[in-house]
């Protein structure tokens, strides 16, 4: 078991039912999986950056990205229906523990001026995407392997209903949240 999944079963569902007072065990919020991917408009000119792309993407998520394809046709961008536009790899289990757990100790400590993620990311059902702008924050991706860097989103899908749900889930996992900054008030003259 990995050390943020133990994290998770031991301390994380009973601060979860103490807060949101559930009833069942299965009311209690998790991690379903955790999409990487990577959008490539420059692969209709240059169709060698998608095994760049893939090469990071194999060497952050530990197993083989697919291609994402394009689903229309643009004429003023060049592009046809069909052809691979970006890569995404999608994590379950043992290998998104581990993942998530390398994201929150290793990664995210090297992001430069780094002050937490920002909590707008959620989409009113409890999941939670954010982007990252260096693939080379993860120790893992060799930057000579690489013809440049890129950035990369990254997608949380949670069994949670809501985004204070999901927040909470996530913060107690150890996804560091920005503050939120209270507004000044207005001085009046």
């Amino acid at each position: 078991m990995e050390r943020l999944e133990k994290h998770y079963q031991e301390n994380v569902i009973a601060k979860l039912k103490e807060k949101f007072q559930y009833s069942s065990a299965m009311q209690i919020p998790k991690v379903k999986k955790v999409v990487l991917n990577m959008g490539l408009g420059e692969a209709i000119q240059n169709n060698k950056s998608l095994e760049y792309a893939e090469y990071a993407l194999t060497q952050i998520s530990g197993q083989k990205p697919v291609f994402t394809k394009a689903k229309k046709a643009i004429a003023n961008f060049k592009l046809r229906e069909g052809i691979p536009i970006g890569c995404m790899v999608t994590l379950r289990g043992k290998r998104m523990y581990e993942f998530m757990d390398r994201l929150i100790s290793v990664a995210l400590p090297r992001v430069k001026d780094f002050r937490g993620v920002s909590a707008k990311g959620f989409d009113g059902r409890g999941n939670y995407s954010m982007g990252i702008k260096e693939q080379i924050v993860f120790p893992e991706v060799n930057l000579e392997k690489l013809d440049k860097v890129r950035g990369l989103n990254i997608s949380f899908v949670t069994s949670a209903t809501t985004d204070e749900e999901g927040r909470e889930l996530l913060r107690e996992l150890g996804i560091p949240f920005k503050k939120a900054n209270k507004p000044k008030e207005a001085h009046e003259a």
